[in-house]
């Protein structure tokens, strides 16, 4: 019998193949990143190369769910859209219901219920895409203040709460063992957003040209420029040439 043509039924060895072969698609999407600093939180998104006459305007990996939540995805752009149109829509209906706002963790949880719901029935096939859904939710300890927060979604219907991870591409495992080893917890702004330009720079060619960098905060969030992108990778690479020749340096001198 061939598994992978049903959705709804498993394998002898408890696989779900359709499922698996959507998160190979996201695998095959663009890197993003997403790292939780002290007060933002930092979305860096590979950009593919543009055709020479398209408008990049036009193609966006970063997006607004709600005023309070933001949106990374990798995998399959019209899955992403058709997923990002449902959240939006509920996240209206919560604030008609209830006259508020709902919590980054409310729209994780409604994200990953509807690709789940595509899992477990006929005649649909799951969503190719992961996300990274960033925002402000009310502190766990009960201090009443608002603190940043960063979930993740997956095509299986799962999420689940990150200080730092990666998604899509095919360096993503080396990519979350780099933010393992660099990432320590009430970063400053500045340091995460170097830090997520740091681990884009080991899959993107171009620099600053093929990136795309926002900074969710408080009081709402802003995409970098370009321009302030380069400054970031220009200052990573002096400071990489540097650690070279102190490298050089030291070792000519042990050989004396």
């Amino acid at each position: 019998m061939s598994y992978d043509r049903a959705i709804t039924v498993f394998s002898p060895d408890g696989h779900l193949f359709q499922v698996e072969y959507a998160m190979e698609a996201v695998r095959r999407g663009s890197t993003a990143i997403g790292i939780k600093a002290k007060d933002c939180v930092v979305l860096a998104v590979e950009r593919r190369a543009l055709a020479k006459l398209q408008d990049p305007r036009t193609i966006r990996k970063i997006v607004p769910v709600d005023n309070n939540t933001t949106l990374a995805f990798s995998g399959l752009t019209a899955d992403a859209r058709v997923l990002i149109h449902k959240a939006r829509l509920e996240a209206q209906s919560y604030r008609l219901t209830c006259e508020d706002s709902p919590s980054i963790e409310y729209v994780a949880r409604f994200i990953a219920r509807t690709q789940q719901r595509y899992t477990q029935r006929g005649g649909v096939r799951p969503f190719g895409i992961a996300s990274l859904i960033a925002g402000f939710d009310l502190d766990q300890k009960g201090s009443g203040e608002k603190k940043p927060v960063l979930y993740q979604t997956d095509p299986a219907g799962t999420h689940s709460r990150w200080n730092a991870q990666v998604i899509g591409g095919r360096n993503a495992k080396s990519l979350r063992e780099f933010l393992e080893k660099n990432y320590h917890e009430d970063m400053e702004e500045k340091v995460a957003v170097k830090l997520g330009v740091q681990a884009l720079l080991e899959v993107v060619d171009s620099g600053a040209k093929n990136m795309e960098i926002c900074v969710v905060r408080l009081d709402g969030k802003i995409v970098m420029e370009e321009s302030d992108v380069e400054e970031v990778v220009k200052e990573i690479e002096s400071e990489i040439e540097e650690s070279k020749k102190a490298k050089q340096g030291a070792s000519s001198g042990g050989d004396e």
